[in-house]
């Protein structure tokens, strides 16, 4: 063997050896030196570090907070209503060493949560009714499956940042039968509404018509007592009028008579007609 062959192998292994001996752990991670299956080390970090190469065996694990969309999955209300809920949960590794000891990869933790998580949510939200799951109660209830699952999930290294319901759907063969039964109280709703409408329209119109009509009978009996006095006022100045001038006044009523019947028309009067003498008497 030649002096540049020994010197390429050993600077081979001295190249090996520098790879398989650093390992490089940046700020997003944290990793777990195991030895024969056994935990040596937990690098949570940055930086740069030496293992025994060949030997010992580097983890990295995200230290970083992540997201598990957990499946669709049925849920029973204590109305015993069938929902669809879709849920996710926002987690990290908070101890490597009991992650790596109970579940030792990402993707067991997830199988892990998503039974965690779907038993929790199936145990708060049977506790409530359908109506509740879809008001303001909604905030309680995934507050509740969070706590309940960060008690759960602690063992294992993870801990549960929160719990989030994206939504909560009917499967689709129910949803047409709460389409219908909601028209048919929505319609019910209305006729009940109009009917009530309808009938105090008919009271205020009743009330209308009472207050017109004792309106129009308080003005009659007014306007009954002002022509009874003007009526009066009136026979007085006649009367008045009459005793000064009796002659005069007679002669007045006849012309008066004698010009609303034969008004714009020629007027024939006999001899002995006594508005003539009325004539001579004035002459």
């Amino acid at each position: 063997m030649t002096l540049w062959a020994v010197v390429i192998i050993v600077v081979f292994f001295v190249i090996l050896f520098g790879f398989t001996s650093f390992y490089i752990v940046d700020q997003t991670q944290q990793a777990i030196v195991l030895r024969f299956g056994n935990i040596l080390n937990i690098r949570t970090e940055p930086g740069i570090y030496v293992k025994t190469p060949f030997i010992d065996n580097v983890v990295k694990l995200e230290k970083r907070i992540m997201i598990y969309d957990i499946p669709v999955e049925r849920v029973i209300t204590s109305d015993r209503r069938t929902i669809l809920a879709d849920t996710y949960a926002i987690w990290r590794i908070e101890d490597p060493q009991k992650f790596i000891e109970t579940l030792r990869t990402v993707e067991v933790a997830k199988t892990r949560i998503d039974d965690i998580v779907y038993s929790h949510a199936r145990d708060v939200i049977g506790n409530y009714t359908f109506p509740e799951v879809l008001s303001i109660e909604r905030l309680a209830i995934l507050e509740e499956i969070k706590n309940r699952s960060e008690a759960s999930l602690e063992d294992f290294g993870i801990n549960v940042v929160d719990v989030r319901l994206k939504r909560t759907d009917l499967p689709q063969e129910n949803t047409e039968a709460v389409y219908e039964r909601m028209k048919s109280e929505r319609y019910a709703m209305a006729a009940q509404l109009r009917a009530e409408g309808e009938r105090e329209a008919q009271r205020m119109q009743a009330e209308a018509d009472r207050q017109a009509s004792r309106i129009r009978s308080d003005a009659q009996r007014e306007a009954d007592i002002i022509r009874g006095t003007g009526e009066a006022s009136a026979i007085n100045i006649y009367s008045e009028a009459y005793s000064l001038d009796q002659d005069f006044y007679e002669l007045q009523k006849i012309t008066d008579i004698y010009k609303d019947s034969f008004n714009n028309s020629v007027l024939v009067i006999p001899n002995d007609s006594p508005l003539l003498e009325l004539f001579y008497e004035v002459e």
